[in-house]
């Protein structure tokens, strides 16, 4: 028996994506031997990170790196950078913001679980723009003296938001740092450094999603002295941020993850993976009766959130006059199986993401999706 069946958790085949609640990410060896070869020494912790935070900086080619427990650790101590700088006395205060600036602004439609975390860093959070659209005064009509910053979330930015490149350059023109959560945004390699190259000030990214790295793990990239006061909030110091603590082990695993995909060869492996094992979904699924399966990329198909957006997804919809199945019946049918399996859903039936699939899941999935469809109501 293996380490979850002695515990009595079930294992199941991800064809949703990286998500937390599922586990994040499969770990690649390299990653595995990086951690094992960390856990057997002491170091300063303080060292480790800034060393190791300098080392994805120059990789990335961004001015500077903090990594921390996830991205949702990494909203709460970027926030708290903004409101303390470099100022101990500030870091300690926290989360009482008495005496500083204490707004974070974010548009209406951004509104998620994540916004939390800016709350939990002390900041008082200001919601800007209409249920439908954001106009550039609603953001310059709400910055004031109390402003510390204004924070983008990717995923959550609908297109009818204000464009990040207008909010950095209405925040810059009035002295204001913009964050950026593009937690799930990873992989291309190159997206690391696409919002510093816009103009953000801070980016987060999650470690254990795209990256492959440690799921406790995360990274802040970005201006040098936020960066700085990012560590001065975070472990081991004794900041706000003191329970977002990254270990040695994640540390360097995180770090060699990003190391991995830094080589073009081997993230054009990675994703030619995923076309290989969307190509066979569809394929495997093509002749089933009264159904049809597309392939495509999230944004070609309408209701599909799989993150990044390089992800090619398969669409897999039925005729309910001949199958009667809701897309839920479906979902629950693969996911009680043996072995359960996790599908994302689409407007009008399921979603098959390739990205968090080990080798020849798709064959497993692809056979699940037969079982379950071939059923006529």
């Amino acid at each position: 028996m293996g380490v979850y069946a002695n515990l009595g958790v079930r294992t199941t085949i991800n064809a949703v994506g990286n998500g937390t609640a599922i586990g994040g990410s499969i770990m690649p060896p390299e990653v595995l031997a990086a951690m094992q070869e960390a856990s057997r020494n002491f170091v300063d912790l303080n060292d480790l990170l800034a060393k190791a935070g300098q080392h994805i900086a120059d990789l990335v080619g961004v001015e500077a790196c903090y990594i921390t427990s996830g991205a949702a650790g990494g909203v709460l101590i970027s926030i708290a950078s903004c409101m303390t700088g470099k100022d101990w006395a500030k870091v300690h205060q926290l989360p009482d913001t008495k005496g500083m600036k204490n707004e974070v602004i974010m548009q209406v439609m951004q509104r998620n679980f994540y916004e939390l975390m800016v709350r939990e860093a002390g900041a008082n959070l200001v919601e800007i723009g209409l249920a439908n659209t954001t106009y550039p005064w609603h953001l310059e009509a709400a910055i004031n003296e109390q402003t510390a910053a204004i924070i983008h979330f990717v995923a959550y930015s609908p297109p009818s938001d204000l464009p990040l490149e207008e909010v950095i350059r209405i925040a810059h023109s009035k002295g204001v740092p913009v964050v950026v959560d593009a937690a799930a945004e990873f992989p291309s390699f190159s997206i690391l450094k696409h919002y510093s190259d816009m103009g953000a000030d801070l980016t987060i990214f999650s470690g254990g999603k795209g990256i492959r790295g440690p799921q406790s793990s995360g990274l802040i990239l970005g201006r040098k002295d936020l960066v700085e006061a990012c560590a001065m909030n975070g472990s081991p110091y004794h900041g706000v941020g003191r329970p977002c603590k990254v270990g040695k082990e994640e540390i360097v695993g995180l770090v060699t993850a990003i190391e991995l995909f830094s080589d073009p060869e081997y993230e054009r492996k990675e994703l030619e993976g995923w076309h290989l094992r969307t190509d066979y979904i569809v394929e495997s699924l093509s002749d089933l009766p009264d159904v049809t399966v597309r392939s495509g990329f999230p944004k070609d198909f309408a209701g599909v959130q799989v993150n990044p957006e390089i992800v090619p997804v398969t669409v897999v919809e039925w005729d309910n006059t001949v199958i009667s199945m809701t897309k839920e019946e479906v979902v629950s049918a693969l996911r009680e199986g043996d072995p359960g399996i996790y599908v994302a859903t689409s407007r009008d039936g399921i979603v098959i993401a390739p990205h968090t699939l080990l080798p020849n899941e798709e064959r497993i999935v692809a056979e699940r999706v037969e079982a379950v469809l071939g059923r006529k109501g």
